[in-house]
């Protein structure tokens, strides 16, 4: 096996820091033991070798082993934990008498239920308060790095590890956190895990998994312009819908995507798990590269070199076969709004709520369900519906170039009376980079705030929550019932639309003012 994640850990990649023997991937292992006849072994051998996907050759290359029943031992070589998830296993580990394996390999933030207004103040929510505590005591027990709130490295874990250059291609990456899929963006296999698999890989560096099958999902073409990457993943969800990752891991590919910068790319695999999928990926290019270069965590100098290298080699081969290949055409795609209860509700902004005829009967019935929450009706133009709140942040679109797309959208103009925005960086780098480049000024011109970082409105687990039916155009990535508070109605999109929404006050494509 070739070691494709962090170099200078190969030598202790596995859990006892011993060199293991070679160990053939259970594919061969199967064939070996399956087939006598030696003609039908090299045919089914010649065929596995066309499997070198670029999820295949990650995931093998961090298996320490398979267990009887082919679930994978996997070697995780940067894990990420946040105030919510993580309390629980700290105190497991404690219960055990064991200590944080690799604690080099960790890194915290607080960020789902810190304020996004005055965080020099200590935290008014009390169990808010108490689990940001808890996060700073058990990292500091533990010898784990950790960006405290208001500190200039503080924010999203899923912004701050791309933006830091902690996330490297070919790593495998785990978090408590479902929007782990975020950092595939870069080449890595990245993946939300629950509470006892945190501790686990605290305890271990390594967790118990079954393999994915793979899937990939191409866009080919040149996109319309004011169509965003938000946009095509929500018209990916809304042709699979929610469950039409289920099972697999997806590599992302295509010219429409190998066009995209690296933030956009982020937003196309944090959403992946909205359709069900393990992860998201996409392979690292010169626009990684680009993107990783000089940042703080990234190698330098000659290891830079190397490291490059290295990346390089990490796409899936021309010959390489997936359980499962869609391609979609990226001219087909709108600026795109969710109607109903799931990401996989969406339309064109500009388009009419589909009808429920032809669903089968229990469909039918989930279908009103969500629309009665909404309180919309089959039929029904989304373009003109009234807004009450915008929010543009989260781990989905959080990062500079989404608050450049909202602010030089606004800018000139002045948002609608009966708005209320609520505007919030994904980390205190993009916060400084907002103000260094005016975008604060052109907001507060145009009667917006720049808040402070944090998760914010993508859910209710802060003081941004959005009041009981009112409307909230969101850049997050979530819509479910009380999503962003008790009985609050969101409508994913991206931060054009979210711009438009939040000058004239309705649902707007904003295609007819640009």
């Amino acid at each position: 096996h070739c070691t494709l994640g962090v170099q200078d850990e190969r030598e202790n990649r596995r859990p006892d820091r011993q060199r293991q023997p070679l160990m053939l991937p259970r594919q061969w292992f199967n064939l070996l033991s399956e087939k006598s006849c030696l003609t039908n072994l090299l045919d089914n051998f010649k065929q596995f070798l066309t499997m070198n996907t670029l999820f295949d050759k990650i995931w093998d290359s961090h298996t320490v082993r398979v267990l009887d029943g082919g679930s994978c031992v996997l070697y995780i070589d940067r894990q990420y934990i946040h105030e919510v998830t993580s309390p629980q296993a700290f105190a497991g580990l404690r219960k055990r008498g064991i200590g944080v394996f690799r604690p080099a390999q960790v890194t915290a933030s607080p960020d789902h239920n810190i304020p996004t207004k005055n965080q020099h103040l200590p935290i008014a929510e009390p169990q808010s308060a108490q689990q940001v505590a808890t996060l700073e005591k058990n990292c500091a027990e533990n010898g784990i790095r950790i960006f405290p709130i208001g500190t200039e490295r503080n924010g999203i874990i899923h912004v701050i590890g791309p933006q830091t250059g902690l996330t490297q291609p070919g790593m495998t990456i785990v978090c408590g956190d479902s929007h782990t899929s975020t950092h595939g963006a870069l080449g890595c296999i990245a993946f939300g895990i629950g509470t006892s698999e945190v501790e686990m890989a605290l305890a271990s560096q390594c967790i118990l998994q079954s393999k994915p099958k793979s899937m990939r999902i191409n866009v080919e073409g040149e996109l319309k312009p004011g169509v965003c990457s938000k946009d095509i993943i929500l018209y990916i969800i809304s042709k699979l819908g929610t469950g039409g990752g289920t099972g697999y891991f997806v590599e992302f590919a295509g010219s429409a995507i190998r066009s995209l910068s690296m933030e956009a790319r982020m937003t196309i695999c944090n959403m992946s798990i909205e359709m069900g999928a393990r992860g998201g990926m996409i392979a690292p290019d010169s626009t990684t590269f680009d993107y990783l270069r000089g940042r703080e965590f990234a190698p330098k100098g000659e290891e830079w070199e190397k490291a490059v290298e290295r990346w390089s080699k990490l796409r899936s081969d021309d010959d390489a076969v997936f359980d499962k290949e869609i391609t979609f055409d990226a001219a087909d795609i709108e600026p795109m709004i969710t109607y109903g209860t799931n990401p996989g509700m969406g339309i064109a902004v500009n388009g009419e709520i589909p009808s429920s005829e032809g669903m089968d009967s229990a469909s039918k019935i989930s279908y009103a369900k969500a629309l009665g929450y909404m309180n919309f009706t089959e039929g029904d133009k989304m373009v003109g519906k009234p807004v009450d709140y915008v929010f543009v942040g989260s781990c989905t679109n959080g990062r500079i170039e989404d608050l450049r797309t909202f602010a030089n959208f606004v800018k000139g103009r002045k948002k609608a009376e009966n708005i209320t925005a609520w505007i919030v960086p994904g980390s205190k780098e993009v916060e400084r980079m907002a103000i260094e480049e005016g975008l604060r000024d052109i907001l507060e011109e145009a009667g917006f705030e720049l808040r402070q970082p944090g998760c914010s409105a993508c859910l209710a687990m802060n003081e941004d929550k959005i009041p009981a039916g009112k409307y909230c155009v969101a850049t997050s990535n979530r819509n479910f019932e009380g999503r962003q508070g008790p009985e609050a109605r969101t409508l994913l999109a991206g931060p054009l639309v979210a711009a438009a929404a939040a000058v004239t006050g309705v649902i707007t494509d904003p295609r007819t003012m640009m």
